[in-house]
């Protein structure tokens, strides 16, 4: 049975919000003859009449001006006692669904607070009226409801969760809730099996936490202590970390000789978590108070862990020394020695030694140390420009561990190096990497450069069937791009088909293509879109997003879903348009494979926006750019993000440094220059602009040069340049050996065509998705929601 819980709260009347002062400066009493002592009342009447009705008119304003939305957000952005009494009238005020998103509103912060008790109260007042969002009430209900210690109403608000018919952001966290709840309440042995059934899916190291305090409540300590341990030690950070080591201090106590000792290996893996979140200080402690507790390998391993936390802790002549000068038995812990030896000598530019430790790892010939220190080698001598050094390296990646990640790159980079030094095998290793790695993003680059060979043996048949492949399978690619440009060529145009490379091309298994984004949302996408719009309404966006964001992840496991018209939807939650560009693609991130016929316009609009079109468009004029170019670039650079700051301190919409910008200031005239006025978008487009112009110069019109030194700086490329006798510019594009920019390059030129394609020639009126337009129009089965 439900545990017995107020459905609302009870609340004063309606208070008067303000007071209502009228002051007057002409207080003259009428030339009217009434009776003695009638003139204050009739004048006193008049006034409380005037003043009940600007009352009621001040009121009836604010009414229509306030809403769960605006109230609510502005109280989640700054919760101040002033906003919580807004909203807490309004909820009082408003008995429909709209008081209830306001409960709701207030109910989610109040617990965020901590205020449990007030969290309680609002949510509760809210579930009855929100049947769409019951697994938010039930969730934030049961996790209020365990912080109070009603743990019979945490198991049942828990279970209420998984009653919606979609899955639940909140389901897998419901399911620990909703055992915390029984194990606290008398039934930890129902708890420790519902854990053990779904323990796969269970988040971590809350779903262990759960499990070890489910065994504590069902007496079973040393399965207890086992769980504790898992989180302590797989899970070295946060507030569960801090929970289990209070736990085991008080079994350790209690259980005596009993108690189980922690696994060297589990030991060891708190050093490495450590390490994996860049917690060098802490790590290198940790490995260092292990040693003496240790024996054997895994006190190697203790010993290497040091040195490894004092390389990547930037001491790397410290490590050096003391990995070089270090003796381990282990296998393994001498591989790691060796891995964090090489990557030492790297740092120190010492390209022997590092040969040396790597020639040394072969010993250790399935060692995924090893595998990281030839990727290490490899990408070294690539930047370098030194061919006949990283191909054998390359080629050791993909033949010793071909399920590795980077086989595939490792084997285009071989590939690639034959096709550009103009060997005899390039076409041979293009087809195998084709045959191998047909999923892999280089598979494009495959495509089409089998493509330019067929050409250049006038094979025009071949050259028509890759391109045509190409354009087929990676729309809108780099190379898909390039490959419509070169079917248009009049001997491919007039070539007939190639049996023979249709018969090579048939096998190979290239990822299936999405399927075009349908017109209308199936039911369980209405019922999503329905919910992340109450959500907005209810002034809690960043829940809105990860309800949209849960969606389209769910493509493929049970309820499915339709990922596009979600991550469309995402779009539309946003208030600006770097924030809706950004939104749409974080949740449908291979949208490059669908054909521009795949998807509506709006689609590809938020995906390609022009914001500031007015001063990109002058500017650009102003500079002879092309202003599809110019608006590739500043989506590849701030993503239209008028305040955005880098890493390296590029400020603004087109990236541009503060000394690169007072440069350019000066010359353009512009006064009072700081570094805050590369956050205006008309300064930031006049001077972006400006710089991107100078380079295109220095590089007499060549696009693909001029935009490898916007981003990886003109003295590169200048190097760059020499290493190869480039036919094309694809070939220079291909080139590059920073994967950043090589990769920055391909998506402007991508970018601008697209932008040409979905704009060109259109009027600008009916072309660029306002900041904050209105909703686009829904199917009948996603119109605007109800509760």
């Amino acid at each position: 049975m439900k545990p017995a819980r107020s459905s609302g709260r009870h609340l004063q009347p309606l208070v008067q919000p303000w007071s209502i002062i009228f002051t007057w400066n002409c207080c003259a009493r009428w030339p009217i003859t009434i009776l003695r002592g009638w003139e204050g009342n009739i004048l006193g009447d008049w006034y409380n009449e005037v003043a009940r009705a600007l009352a009621c008119v001040a009121l009836a304003a604010a009414a229509l001006a306030q809403t769960p939305e605006s109230l609510g957000r502005a109280y989640r952005e700054s919760p101040t006692l002033a906003r919580a009494k807004a909203l807490d009238r309004f909820a009082t005020a408003h008995k429909d669904a709209n008081g209830a998103l306001a409960h709701l509103t207030l109910g989610v912060v109040a617990f965020e607070q901590k205020r449990f008790p007030d969290a309680i109260q609002h949510l509760a007042a809210a579930q009855p009226r929100l049947p769409k969002l019951v697994d938010y009430t039930a969730y934030y209900l049961a996790a209020a409801d365990a912080e109070t210690q009603d743990y019979a109403a945490a198991a049942h608000e828990a279970a209420l969760v998984r009653s919606v018919p979609l899955r639940s952001p909140f389901g897998i966290k419901s399911t620990v809730l909703q055992a915390r709840g029984l194990a606290a309440s008398g039934s930890a042995q129902e708890a420790v099996r519902m854990l053990r059934e779904g323990y796969a899916d269970l988040p971590q190291p809350d779903g262990d936490l759960a499990l070890a305090m489910a065994y504590e409540g069902a007496r079973d300590l040393p399965h207890a202590a086992q769980y504790y341990q898992r989180v302590y030690y797989e899970y070295p950070s946060g507030d569960a970390a801090t929970r289990a080591a209070a736990a085991l201090i008080v079994l350790r106590d209690g259980m005596g000789a009993a108690y189980p000792a922690p696994a060297p290996e589990a030991m060891l893996e708190r050093g490495h978590k450590l390490l994996a979140q860049r917690e060098y200080a802490r790590a290198q402690a940790e490995f260092e108070a292990l040693v003496p507790q240790l024996s054997g390998s895994e006190r190697d391993q203790a010993r290497v862990g040091v040195g490894a936390a004092q390389y990547l802790g930037g001491d790397v002549a410290g490590a050096y020394s003391r990995l070089r000068s270090l003796n381990v038995s282990d296998a393994d812990a001498d591989a790691e020695r060796l891995y964090y030896v090489a990557e030492c000598a790297r740092k120190l530019n010492d390209e022997d030694q590092m040969m040396e430790a790597v020639k040394k790892l072969a010993k250790y010939s399935d060692s995924l140390w090893r595998y990281r220190a030839l990727t290490a080698a490899a990408n070294r001598f690539l930047v370098t420009n030194q061919p006949d050094k990283y191909v054998p390296l390359y080629k050791a990646v993909y033949e010793n561990f071909a399920d590795q990640p980077l086989a595939a790159s490792s084997h285009w980079r071989v590939a690639w190096a034959a096709y550009i030094r103009r060997r005899h095998d390039a076409r041979e290793l293009l087809r195998e990497h084709l045959q191998r790695y047909p999923g892999h993003p280089s598979a494009s680059a495959a495509l089409y450069f089998l493509g330019r060979l067929a050409e250049a043996d006038a094979d025009y048949a071949a050259a028509r069937a890759f391109d045509t492949r190409l354009a087929a399978q990676f729309p809108n690619y780099y190379y898909g791009l390039l490959a419509r440009e070169r079917m248009r060529q009049p001997q491919i145009v007039a070539a007939g088909n190639s049996d023979k490379t249709a018969k090579f091309l048939r096998p190979i298994e290239f990822p299936p293509r999405r399927p075009a984004v349908p017109s209308q949302p199936d039911a369980e996408t209405a019922l999503r879109i329905a919910r992340a719009r109450l959500l907005v309404s209810a002034g809690l966006p960043d829940l809105a997003l990860a309800e949209l964001r849960f969606g389209a992840r769910g493509v493929g496991q049970a309820g499915g879903g339709q990922p596009y018209l979600l991550a469309m939807e995402l779009a539309r939650t946003a208030h600006t348009p770097h924030e809706q560009l950004h939104n749409i693609k974080s949740a449908a991130p291979d949208y490059l494979s669908l054909s521009l016929e795949d998807a509506p316009p709006a689609f590809w609009q938020m995906l390609f926006p022009l914001p500031y079109e007015k001063d990109l468009v002058r500017n650009a004029k102003q500079q002879n750019l092309d202003p599809y170019m110019v608006a590739a670039l500043i989506r590849q650079e701030s993503e239209f993000d008028p305040q955005a700051l880098s890493a390296k301190h590029a400020y603004g919409l087109t990236q541009v440094e503060p000394a690169t910008g007072r440069a350019l200031a000066r010359t353009a005239g512009i006064k009072h220059f700081s570094n805050r006025s590369l956050f205006q978008p008309a300064i930031n487009l006049k001077l972006g602009t400006t710089y991107l112009r100078g380079l295109l110069d220095q590089w007499n019109g060549k696009w693909e040069e001029a935009l490898a030194s916007y981003n990886a700086g003109k003295s590169r490329v200048n190097d760059w340049i020499t290493w190869n006798q480039y036919q094309e510019p694809a070939e220079f594009v291909e080139s590059i050996p920073f994967t950043e920019t090589r990769e920055y390059v391909e998506a402007v030129l991508r970018n601008a065509t697209v932008y040409r394609q979905l704009y060109a020639g259109k009027a600008p009126a009916s072309r660029t998705p306002g900041a904050r337009r209105k909703r686009a129009a829904v199917p009948q089965t996603a119109k605007a929601p109800a509760a």
